[in-house]
């Protein structure tokens, strides 16, 4: 099914940096005045799908298509913790993308006997008390199920014992628990699982690219000044695991930062005036700023990621869903993975099959991509070898 999307809202913002003389000591001086044409600026708030409400005793969304329904892929999924913001955004990207829900799902005791209808396909709700067995009912049903975990933090290890129990792969979204025993309870029940608190692929590949400087440039920022603001919605306490990564990251660059320095925005009236968050991504967003200044002032450098919405997470997870079937399908050596697996074997298929037709490039086919365990991804090489010309693809093997 595609859906009705919405245009991305425009708004004028004040920089936070420039509302903020803490974060930004400088912004009176030269620095703050050169980069004062940034102040106003548009954000984009992704997809905004449109979903209405029903207050019928079965809650119904109801999701507006367009013009064509997506292939049906054939992929059962089930999503535990579907009554929740996240849990929703993520059925709603796996039906768009033509995934298919399993009538079923787990989650807390409040939830238990909910029956949600997501676009005419119902799905029960189910209790702690009888968990176990209607997994295991769910994955003799759907033999290819893959399960989505988008609960509480206390309950993940619990709720990854009892995938590794039943034997069924799973892509843990959910954050928090004791995430050292949850890889170690993986590994020892040889159950094929994504495991990311980040299930936002540009996110991720922005982590990344930090963790990469770091390790290449060690000290780069030596002596360097970091301020950071995080502003995420009023339900969360905690701070923000990408944060802490990305300040780790600064930190191995040579940036001077203590931890409690970070300033957590959770008021909707700060989040608003100060940071720039549209009002009605105040349920749902996560804008963080990094600010770097040299030991002098004369030079800052900021880095800055703004996510309005669930959307950039929930096709990210999809995608996490797709990536592990074919690891299943493949039976795979490799059992864990995480979200940078998914975007180097991304990145492998875009490499490859973004030169189709660009006469004047020329691809060079690397021996660790042609030699990948992925029997599909290979099939994917052959299959994009054989649209090329053929003097392309000699010039290409003999260079």
């Amino acid at each position: 099914m595609a859906f009705v999307v919405k245009s991305p809202f425009c708004i004028s913002r004040t920089t936070w940096r420039g509302n903020n003389s803490m974060l930004n000591p400088s912004s009176d001086s030269r620095i703050g005045k050169s980069v004062g044409i940034r102040i106003n600026s548009r954000f984009p708030t992704g997809r905004d799908f449109s979903v209405k409400m029903s207050s019928a005793q079965a809650e119904s969304l109801q999701l507006v298509p367009t013009v064509a329904p997506p292939k049906d892929l054939g992929i059962p999924i089930m999503v535990n913790g579907c009554t929740g913001k996240m849990g929703r955004a993520v059925l709603e990207a796996a039906m768009a993308a033509g995934l298919n829900p399993v009538p079923m799902a787990l989650g807390g005791p409040d939830d238990s006997g909910k029956i949600l209808d997501f676009g005419g396909k119902q799905i029960e709700v189910h209790g702690p008390s009888d968990r176990e067995s209607v997994l295991s009912s769910a994955f003799s049903d759907y033999p290819n199920l893959i399960v989505v975990d988008y609960t509480l933090p206390a309950a993940v290890n619990d709720n990854a014992a009892l995938y590794c129990k039943v034997g069924v792969p799973f892509v843990m979204g959910t954050t928090g628990g004791d995430r050292e025993l949850l890889y170690k309870t993986v590994a020892d029940s040889n159950v094929y699982a994504v495991i990311s608190p980040q299930m936002g692929k540009q996110v991720v590949a922005f982590l990344a690219a930090m963790e990469i400087m770091a390790k290449q440039f060690p000290g780069a920022f030596s002596g360097y000044n970091l301020q950071v603001m995080e502003s995420h919605q009023a339900s969360k306490v905690d701070i923000s695991g990408t944060a802490k990564a990305v300040i780790t990251c600064f930190e191995d660059l040579g940036a001077s930062f203590e931890r409690d320095q970070i300033q957590l925005i959770r008021d909707p009236r700060m989040q608003i005036e100060m940071v720039g968050v549209p009002e009605e991504h105040l349920n749902g967003h996560a804008f963080h700023m990094y600010h770097l200044t040299s030991p002098d002032g004369t030079v800052s450098f900021e880095f800055q990621h703004n996510v309005c919405g669930r959307s950039i997470y929930a096709e990210g997870t999809v995608d996490a869903v797709l990536f592990l079937a074919k690891k299943v399908k493949s039976n795979s050596d490799k059992r864990i993975y995480d979200m940078i697996d998914v975007l180097r074997e991304e990145g492998n298929k875009f490499w490859l099959c973004g030169y189709r037709g660009d006469f004047r490039s020329k691809l060079k086919i690397s021996c660790d991509l042609l030699a990948t365990n992925s029997l599909s991804l290979k099939a994917e090489i052959r299959m994009s070898l054989h649209m090329l010309p053929r003097q392309m693809v000699s010039s290409m093997l003999l260079s």
